[in-house]
């Protein structure tokens, strides 16, 4: 009880901080951090873990970096490491120390999921990305679409070969 108190109070002055350092950003306390480009809000987690304050600071590396949409997968995975060294230099800033093995753990789940999307559900070798939702097998020339949200488990439509 009392270290969740101990942390609600230091995200509290953190959210304070950002707030007078960040006016032109709107920050929204809610059940998951995420960045918001369109409204300009950095929402952020208050679960009382270590990892709110570095989810809160990735996400406003995010809006700092000026992250509005990706056009692939790999473009996707390349802004998150962009927003965690951004969250790192932050962090630094302000006096929190984010762990490196959450950071990997953190790349490592967009990891598994380009690594899933992209594998062929025919032969089971690595295709290319055509388009944000078609890849095209290199091994047995096949395509097939996975769904465009990061969000659900990266379902694979094989699409018939054209004749």
């Amino acid at each position: 009880m009392v270290v969740t108190i101990w942390r609600s109070k230091y995200m509290e002055k953190l959210v304070d901080a950002l707030c007078r350092d960040y006016p032109h950003l709107n920050f929204n306390a809610s059940d998951a951090a995420c960045w918001s480009p369109v409204q300009h809000q950095v929402s952020y987690s208050i679960k009382g873990e270590p990892s709110d304050c570095w989810s809160l600071l990735h996400e406003l590396g995010h809006a700092l970096l000026g992250h509005r949409s990706y056009q692939s997968d790999a473009d996707l995975l390349q802004k998150e490491a962009q927003a965690w060294d951004k969250a790192v230099a932050l962090g630094r800033r302000y006096g929190v120390a984010i762990e490196a093995d959450h950071i990997q753990n953190c790349l490592d789940t967009y990891r598994d999921w380009l690594h899933q999307r992209s594998t062929c559900p025919t032969c089971g070798n690595h295709g290319l990305q055509q388009s944000k939702a078609l890849y095209r097998c290199l091994n047995c020339q096949g395509t097939w679409t996975v769904t465009s949200s990061r969000f659900c488990r990266p379902y694979r439509l094989k699409k018939a070969l054209a004749q």
